[in-house]
């Protein structure tokens, strides 16, 4: 129970907020590719920082979506073993219900 509180709690909102910290990130290092390569007089080590930066907020952004949809399935994993549970349980009393509670019939009255 405390992993899944801390799944929704801290783990899942944490990592939806470092995947938009990632974005405005991403605008800025666009931004500044951009500016950089206009700015070059060699546009050609330009392109390669370019495709450095991209490559590696690439990565990065792939990193942050893979960990965000591990816990993700680990909470889906989580509810899903607690509705497993909880059903066994209604079973348990379903079966259990009849002998020890038995249904009376209705008085007409």
């Amino acid at each position: 129970m405390a992993e899944l509180q801390m799944l929704l709690e801290e783990e899942i909102p944490g990592g939806r907020r470092a995947l938009f910290d990632s974005y405005t990130n991403l605008e800025r290092v666009a931004d500044y590719c951009e500016n950089n390569y206009i700015q070059s007089a060699d546009k050609q080590r330009a392109l390669e920082e370019t495709k450095a930066y991209t490559t590696q907020s690439l990565a990065s952004v792939a990193y942050l979506i893979n960990t965000l949809a591990n816990n993700v399935l680990q909470m889906l994993d989580i509810q899903a073993s607690q509705l497993r549970r909880m059903e066994s349980s209604i079973n348990h009393i379903s079966q259990v219900r009849p002998h020890y509670f038995p249904i009376l019939p209705m008085r007409n009255t």
